[in-house]
């Protein structure tokens, strides 16, 4: 019996490759979604990683026929006869087919109707042949990255702003992802290069502001809270940054007309910013164990703030995750994925249509949607406004560098000079 995994990925390709010319580029694109669908069941810090490790190998497939663009890796040999096509194809499949054995039969189809496009010759199998490569290449170069084995935090200190262990989410091995501040980035130099100031004091205006909102519209049973914020917060609650990010960019991209090559880098920056903005968000949650809102709320009398008023009947709307609050990890990678998004595509407007939940929203700028995000995590009661905008911060000083200093075209003096 097919699992239903490998049967939304069957859906997935079928809905792609069987519609040719209406809403979709090319074979780089297709690959994308069925990647996206792929990794959905990760958590959100593994997808990105595994989408970016993804992304690469088709990038550096492509980019070793095409030679567009300065490599990746630069190690991957080809022949400019072989086609692009196939090796972005060969590429994304070897990719996650290696990743999620379970997985292989219904990758498998997916790969046969793709290269059934392509017609059969020395083209089609030297391509196939650079795509194989690229991949094995890109997974050998990720192999002892530091996204395994998991490593968890307990709180050393009861004191006031500092995190505690939440009843809701966590378990007794601490809290999650301690190990992912050490992961290897694809594109920026480490975790520790981006520094954010720590949190605002306890005792601060901007703190005692912060506080009051989320206590007012976070709880689950808060009447201040909007029908629409309420929308948003379960909407984004389980919609990924590698999910919106990447529907978003499949959408513009096609509106937009962008060649195979183009798709193959912006959709490696796209997911390797992501997925570094993951690396250097859990390198300065625990920096600064920040407590999360649910704990601040509960235990206000502690914090040496007249302004603040505990309430022991607050629960957030959304489950607070098991790590520190500062800075907001949606709000990071988010961010990073917007303004890399708008560095390759401009700014608008677009016509972007996303899915989740049961519910559909509709965007014609990527701010809006990033701002639907910051909302989302504070009317879920489970960030700090001042998460959200140190998460804006850190994510777009993280695509700027990476824009600037990877995936140059072949022929340019080094950093890019977009005017856009």
């Amino acid at each position: 019996m097919i699992n239903r995994q490998c049967w939304k990925l069957c859906c997935v390709a079928a809905a792609l490759l069987s519609i040719p010319g209406i809403g979709r580029s090319d074979v780089v694109q297709d690959w994308n979604a069925i990647m996206q669908a792929t990794v959905t069941l990760q958590p959100p810090f593994p997808q990105a990683r595994l989408a970016a490790i993804t992304q690469l190998a088709v990038f550096e497939a492509v980019n070793v026929i095409t030679r567009q663009y300065k490599p990746y890796l630069g190690t991957v040999m080809g022949v400019s006869a072989a086609s692009p096509e196939a090796a972005a194809i060969a590429a994304a499949h070897a990719v996650l087919k290696n990743y999620f054995p379970t997985s292989a039969a219904s990758l498998d189809a997916a790969e046969a109707i793709s290269l059934a496009g392509i017609p059969n010759g020395p083209a089609k199998t030297a391509g196939i042949g650079i795509g194989e490569a690229a991949a094995a290449a890109m997974i050998a170069a990720r192999a002892n990255d530091g996204s395994a084995p998991p490593a968890f935090f307990l709180p050393t200190s009861p004191e006031a702003g500092q995190w505690q262990l939440t009843a809701s989410s966590c378990t007794a091995a601490g809290g999650a992802f301690f190990h992912w501040q050490n992961v290897t980035p694809f594109g920026i130099p480490s975790a520790s290069h981006f520094n954010l100031n720590p949190p605002p004091p306890l005792n601060s205006e901007r703190y005692t502001r912060a506080f009051n909102e989320v206590k007012e519209i976070g709880d689950v049973n808060s009447t201040a809270r909007p029908q629409d914020r309420t929308n948003v917060a379960v909407f984004y609650a389980s919609f990924t940054p590698t999910g919106v990010f990447n529907t978003a960019a499949r959408q513009i991209s096609a509106a937009q007309g962008k060649s195979l090559a183009e798709n193959a880098r912006d959709f490696a920056l796209i997911n390797m910013a992501i997925s570094d903005a993951a690396v250097a968000t859990f390198y300065t949650k625990y920096r600064y164990n920040s407590w999360r809102p649910e704990t601040a709320i509960l235990n206000a009398a502690a914090d040496r703030n007249d302004r603040t008023q505990p309430d022991a009947a607050f629960r957030p709307l959304i489950v607070t995750p098991c790590f520190p609050s500062y800075p907001s990890a949606h709000g990071t990678l988010s961010n990073a994925a917007r303004a890399m998004l708008e560095q390759v595509y401009g700014y608008g407007p677009f016509s972007i249509t996303l899915m989740n939940n049961g519910m559909t929203f509709k965007y014609t700028s990527l701010t809006d949607i990033t701002e639907d995000i910051s909302d989302a995590r504070v009317y879920g009661g489970i960030h700090f406004r001042t998460d959200q905008d140190a998460g804006e911060s850190l994510g777009v000083r993280i695509s700027q560098y990476m824009y600037t200093h990877n995936l140059w075209p072949a022929h340019g003096d080094g950093l890019i000079n977009d005017s856009r």
